[in-house]
């Protein structure tokens, strides 16, 4: 979960006090400058059934609500959370979100025991402690899609970084935008990594052909021709085979 060194910037660079519009009804609402230094990025899809991408590293919980209150949702309207790995540094607001305001947890049946457990999360590589939480939906193929509210979440299992880590993205106005989760990696077999599918996950989202990715811990990319510049470089950077 040590975050590796960027071949080159994002777009949107710089610190932000606020949660913030990528695009439409996308907002990032928590990360490093937003919510707590062992944050991942943490986005909210606003709508009449809001969804939450992933829950930062636990710490957060408090800002994270305030951040959600100040787009004008309440924290106990949110649908679910859609979990997209199982690392302490994306779920460890889980289980206070589901005991707190009752919400829903999506994630990968491979990444489940995880989550439900503690075992596997690395929560003691960040100094903190992971409450377990159960997963209200556990999916299981290769791709589907979730409905909430207006919108459709594209849910594609991307074995690699975890063995259930997976991608969600959304047409929107115009615009594919691609939650691409850890896209950076790291890629290491001693955390629970396979290099090998990694390569395999990370050519699929290259074909997705995505307008605006919303990474794991660099924030925004964009347009197409940046999100597949993104990828690709980090793509070099496995194995071949």
């Amino acid at each position: 979960m040590v975050a590796l060194l960027l071949p080159f910037q994002r777009v949107d660079v710089g610190l932000m006090a606020r949660p913030f519009q990528v695009w439409e009804d996308i907002y990032t609402i928590g990360g490093p400058d937003l919510s707590a230094p062992d944050d991942c990025c943490v986005y909210l899809v606003k709508g009449s059934e809001p969804v939450m991408i992933d829950a930062g590293a636990g710490r957060s919980f408090d800002k994270l609500q305030q951040n959600i209150k100040r787009l004008g949702v309440a924290p106990e309207e949110l649908a679910s959370i859609i979990v997209t790995h199982a690392h302490i540094d994306h779920i460890g607001a889980l289980q206070a979100f589901q005991s707190q305001f009752g919400t829903k947890i999506v994630a990968h049946e491979l990444d489940t025991h995880a989550i439900e457990t503690g075992e596997g999360t690395f929560a003691e590589f960040y100094g903190t402690t992971y409450l377990p939480c159960k997963v209200n939906l556990k999916l299981s193929k290769p791709e589907g899609s979730l409905t909430f509210g207006e919108h459709q979440f594209r849910v594609v299992h991307i074995p690699g970084h975890t063995p259930g880590s997976i991608a969600i993205y959304l047409d929107m106005a115009g615009k594919r935008v691609l939650f691409g989760q850890d896209i950076h990696g790291p890629y290491n077999p001693q955390w629970g990594a396979d290099p090998s599918r990694a390569r395999t996950s990370l050519k699929l989202l290259s074909n997705l052909n995505a307008d605006i990715l919303c990474e794991g811990h660099f924030g925004i990319y964009r347009p197409a021709s940046e999100v597949n510049k993104y990828i690709q470089s980090y793509l070099r950077m496995l194995p071949s085979h």
